[in-house]
């Protein structure tokens, strides 16, 4: 199995973009993400939803809106409730990790191998067979 993260954008109008592919994609949601991590001391998240493979497909998307969200567990930010909301409505919820800022990494690219790899040893997505 192959997973890719594809990128919306920072999770600004991209959000409701995010949303509607719950809504729409219901029959193939896998699990949803709330990842949260610390730059110059100040927490922000992405938010990310991955989709099984469509027929034989070896091919799993993960869509995000990478780090353009602030976090505080004792006020969440609209956009993390309106995906929220859209996860409630298909009887779903976000898992929530901790994890480095994509700032650590030279290329974003690295950063997304880091998420596969953190997301297959905590079984959250399928071992790349």
């Amino acid at each position: 199995m192959i997973q890719q993260f594809i990128e919306l954008g920072q999770g600004y109008g991209d959000v409701y973009e995010l949303c509607e592919l719950i809504k729409t994609n219901e029959a193939r949601f896998h699990e949803a993400f709330i990842f949260v991590s610390t730059k110059n001391e100040q927490k922000v998240c992405s938010l990310a939803v991955a989709f099984k493979s469509v027929g034989e497909s070896k091919f799993m998307p993960v869509y995000v809106c990478r780090e353009g969200i602030p976090y505080n567990e004792d006020k969440r930010a609209k956009r993390i409730g309106l995906f929220e909301e859209a996860l409630s409505a298909i009887g779903k919820q976000a898992n929530t990790l901790e994890i480095k800022h994509s700032s650590f990494f030279k290329e974003p690219t690295q950063f997304y191998q880091y998420l596969i790899g953190i997301l297959r040893m905590s079984h959250y997505i399928p071992p790349m067979h």
